[in-house]
């Protein structure tokens, strides 16, 4: 892992960076269902701006000033947490993670696509259990998994 990685509150500057990184990301990990079921790039702005950032605290991680990766949170729910393609597999994710526990550490959960079998594996190597399998909600309509992390005591 980089010493460089920074963990910092999100800023407005941060807005242009963050949103691109997300959707490249998403591109990157899941082609089919973005080419599918994706938005305009205004409509991923409009969602993040009135949607993650109103619902949640929003984190970036940067490294040397640069934003690389973000992680939205609502209490101990994660909402987002996605790392720009260039970086994956560097430990930037499981920086976020070791984040996300030290701010909610007794609990953490998250959903994911069933398809994003390496966002599902990410966080089963990460001691998250799959605890329930349904359909998100419209617009998505697709199924998903609800993981759940619990320390062992």
């Amino acid at each position: 892992m980089n010493s460089n990685l920074l963990i910092r509150d999100y800023r407005a500057d941060d807005f242009d960076a963050v949103t691109i990184l997300w959707r490249v990301s998403r591109e990157k990990s899941l082609p089919d269902f973005q080419t599918e079921k994706g938005h305009f790039f205004f409509e991923d702005q409009d969602y993040f701006r009135d949607h993650v950032l109103k619902e949640n605290r929003v984190w970036v991680a940067t490294l040397n000033d640069r934003p690389v990766a973000l992680l939205a949170m609502n209490g101990d729910f994660i909402d987002q947490l996605y790392v720009h393609p260039d970086y994956w597999r560097c430990g930037i994710g499981q920086a976020l993670l070791d984040f996300a526990r030290e701010n909610s550490p007794e609990h953490l959960w998250l959903y994911t696509l069933q398809v994003n079998v390496n966002a599902r594996a990410f966080y089963e190597k990460n001691g998250f259990i799959a605890e329930k399998f349904g359909v998100s909600p419209p617009p998505e309509s697709e199924p998903d998994v609800e993981y759940h992390w619990r320390p062992a005591h």
